[in-house]
């Protein structure tokens, strides 16, 4: 056993520990994502079974972080295919003892790294600009810059969303 983090694909198999850091995130941040907590715990077992269902329309990446065999970290990327260029990064967030230990960075290379493999271009995010500071200068120091104006992060809320870009297309390797 390692205290080493480490970042990892979330099989379909493991689709309960996924459920868990995806409920754990969103209790812990409502503010970060355009889900809600009441909404994702209506869902039924096969519904959070059914995001692991290999899917025509795209290509996903479930990934978590872990530090000593516990699940602490989460991030999934996914690309359309019918628009390959673009990648994009959902559902970031690594729990409140983790933090400052290097998994968000570690989360969003396993995601570029990924998108690079794919040939995307870039790798596009939303990120919630009120009281998330540190979210915003991870993503900035890894070279994404915000595209558009602010808007609401989610209909029912007052909260403001940011979308951000990252060129993958003149990078070097995270």
């Amino acid at each position: 056993m390692t205290d080493t983090p480490q970042v990892r694909i979330i099989s379909a198999a493991e689709w309960q520990i996924y459920k868990a850091l995806r409920l754990r995130a969103l209790a812990d941040a409502p503010y970060a994502f355009g889900s809600t907590l009441a909404r994702e715990e209506k869902r039924t077992d096969a519904a959070w079974k059914d995001r692991f269902i290999a899917d025509e329309s795209s290509w996903n990446l479930p990934v978590f972080a872990e530090v000593a065999q516990e699940p602490v970290g989460l991030s999934w990327g996914r690309i359309e295919r019918a628009n390959p260029e673009i990648a994009n990064l959902y559902q970031m967030w690594v729990a409140p003892t983790h933090r400052g230990l290097g998994l968000g960075r570690l989360l969003l290379n396993t995601v570029i790294a990924w998108a690079k493999e794919k040939n995307a271009h870039y790798l596009d995010l939303g990120v919630t600009v009120q009281d998330n500071n540190p979210a915003i200068q991870l993503y900035t120091r890894a070279g994404f810059r915000p595209i558009g104006e602010p808007e609401a992060l989610r209909p029912d809320s007052t909260l403001m969303g940011q979308s951000m870009r990252l060129d993958l297309r003149n990078q070097n390797a995270p």
